[in-house]
């Protein structure tokens, strides 16, 4: 998933050791799981999670030790130094915080334990959402990860300076040129404000993939990146073209934050949340988690000025909305000699009352149907029943080996069109990219 952005920046010493340094529990002490997670951003629920979950595994299981190894790096580097640990047992996690997209390039690898056996001994299993039991499924029909959370899409939108500016607190529009022009009317009255924040930069990875071109691309005429019933590969893609459009038209118009903010790795950490906080933004793209960030960081208030509307598909055809939805795993490493334990582990941060907890406290949707239907979780952000709706109709990344890969083409190819490629230009070289990783014969236009 682009995943929830719940995750921590708890200072402690930790911080200071190396990657290396923090690989798997000692070989030799059979007692000791290590436990890898992502830990970078602006706020605290995974880390704080994780220790919870930690102190009760230790309770529950007299003698034994958990390892909590945070990993301290941008999104897209975590996936990439996690995956480097994994090509070693001296340095793999006996447990791993996977995301969703990443699952099938990592069984391709050999790096993932699978988990049928285990899961079909576990009657919490039962309890999952049939659509969420996907996200830690690979090609080959075998799962490789509990799903511990999902989440859906939308525009959040600030109904006092809508007001301001002369828009509807109501808002629903109905087409991209909807949410244009209503970034153009707070351009023009409200200039000091970002009129539609998007996912772009660098730092963010997947987000920029799935978070801002997936969602534009999933709602056009082309409607998806891979087409599961064919097996190919959309591209050259008519969608993804018009989303560059989209992408371009915005930042040409300084609709967007500014291309200083785009490069500025703390921008998605600290500033967006400020900004949005101080009422500096009027529309932002973005996930069912944000509300979770705001009130970890005292922001319990939000929701008086804070409202959301579905994303519009590009000209309102049917079926008139977009969503994507992601996830995050907790998976076992392939060369684990404690897998016992590792599942063990994973059975105890999956009670219903730890996935509750995590969902209220982080504003993500639980992939557990008995955690979905608590009251805590349906009390806790005002606007989860709006969320959860859009699951009917979303959208979810090809859980393919090669995704990662096309993602980062995604994450290029926006990149360029920030630097002010022309559009057509930037699509085509996407396409032809995609096509070379791919291969041509798992193509077709789209």
């Amino acid at each position: 998933m682009q995943r929830s952005r719940a995750i921590s920046v708890l200072i402690t010493a930790t911080l200071g050791i190396s990657l290396a340094a923090c690989g798997g529990g000692p070989a030799d002490d059979p007692n000791t799981i290590s436990v890898a997670y992502h830990r970078y951003g602006n706020t605290l629920q995974v880390d704080q999670w994780m220790q919870r979950v930690k102190q009760q595994y230790e309770q529950a299981h007299p003698g034994k030790t958990v390892q909590l190894d945070p990993v301290v790096a941008p999104e897209g580097e975590y996936l990439s130094k996690l995956q480097l640990r994994m090509r070693s047992p001296s340095t793999a996690p006996d447990v791993l915080y996977e995301d969703s997209f990443n699952v099938n390039s990592d069984v391709e690898a050999g790096y993932l334990a699978p988990l049928d056996e285990r899961l079909a001994q576990w009657p919490d299993w039962n309890q999952y959402i049939d659509t969420t039991k996907q996200a830690g499924k690979a090609q080959d029909g075998k799962t490789y990860g509990v799903p511990l959370d999902t989440d859906t899409r939308g525009l959040w939108y600030n109904r006092r300076l809508f007001a301001e500016v002369g828009l509807p607190a109501e808002w629903q529009p109905r087409t991209w040129d909807d949410v244009l022009n209503a970034a153009r009317q707070i351009k023009q009255r409200r200039p000091d404000a970002i009129a539609m924040d998007l996912a772009l930069g660098k730092a963010e990875g997947e987000s920029v993939s799935m978070q801002t071109v997936e969602m534009l691309l999933y709602g056009t005429e082309t409607g998806t990146l891979y087409d599961e019933q064919q097996q190919k590969w959309l591209v050259p893609s008519k969608g993804f073209a018009d989303a560059m459009g989209f992408l371009s038209t915005a930042l040409a118009e300084n609709l967007t934050q500014s291309k200083a903010q785009i490069a500025d790795a703390q921008y998605d950490k600290v500033f967006r949340d400020d900004l949005t906080r101080d009422g500096k933004v009027g529309i932002r793209l973005d996930g069912s988690f944000a509300s979770g960030n705001w009130s970890d960081s005292g922001w319990n208030d939000w929701h008086q000025t804070m409202s959301a509307t579905p994303m519009p598909t590009q000209h309102g055809q049917p079926p008139g909305t977009v969503t994507l939805s992601g996830g995050w795993t907790l998976a076992i490493s392939s060369s684990s000699t404690k897998q016992d334990d590792a599942f063990e582990f994973i059975k105890q941060a999956m009670a219903k009352d730890n996935v509750v907890e995590y969902a209220a406290a982080s504003g993500n949707l639980p992939a557990r149907a008995d955690a979905a239907a608590d009251p805590r979780v349906v009390e806790a952000n005002p606007l989860n029943q709006f969320w959860i709706g859009l699951l009917g109709t979303t959208h979810y990344r090809p859980a393919l080996p090669e995704y990662p890969k096309v993602s980062e083409e995604i994450q290029k190819s926006v990149l360029d069109v920030v630097a002010g490629r022309p559009p057509g230009e930037v699509a085509d070289q996407w396409a032809q990219q995609v096509s070379r990783i791919v291969q041509p014969a798992n193509t077709r236009a789209g």
